[in-house]
């Protein structure tokens, strides 16, 4: 059975604003309209962030707009949601949390065979020095691919 992947959405300022150490994927639980307004799109996560409480994972901040086309029956936009994973990642996860300067950050959801999931990235935070870095390489890849470009077409 292949796995269809489509791409709701992506956080690039967490890859911008943190070192990505290790990546999980999670399910989501979610209400009915959610899962609906997901996959229009209607969502936004920018200062969302996951935590373990009482051995569960929770994500938090991330704001799911009302679905347009529901009734007065419409889910809470803002309430906090459960995370799926197993035993085993969430001990992992724990530990390494555990340590200093390490956080959840969701960096991408996406529809797999028809379910939400999360990428959930343990991430440290980057200093300034490190942002400056990041913006440079990138302006030097982007310089490299514009020269390869030239040569290939002349």
């Amino acid at each position: 059975m292949s796995e269809s992947v489509k791409m709701i959405a992506q956080n690039k300022k967490a890859r911008f604003d943190y070192f990505v150490e290790e990546s999980y994927e999670c399910g989501i639980v979610l209400e009915g309209t959610e899962v609906k307004s997901v996959k229009a799109g209607n969502i936004s996560f920018n200062d969302s962030f996951a935590e373990i409480i009482n051995g569960e994972l929770w994500v938090r901040n991330f704001h799911i707009s009302e679905y347009k086309y529901s009734s007065i029956f419409n889910h809470n936009p803002d309430r906090v949601k459960k995370l799926l994973v197993h035993k085993e990642e969430l001990k992992r996860i724990k530990r390494k949390v555990d340590e200093k300067g390490y956080t959840l950050i969701p960096l991408d959801f996406y529809l797999k065979n028809g379910r939400v999931k999360i990428n959930l990235g343990i991430c440290k935070g980057k200093k300034q020095f490190d942002k400056r870095a990041s913006i440079k390489e990138r302006d030097i890849n982007r310089e490299l691919s514009r020269e390869f470009k030239k040569s290939i077409l002349s």
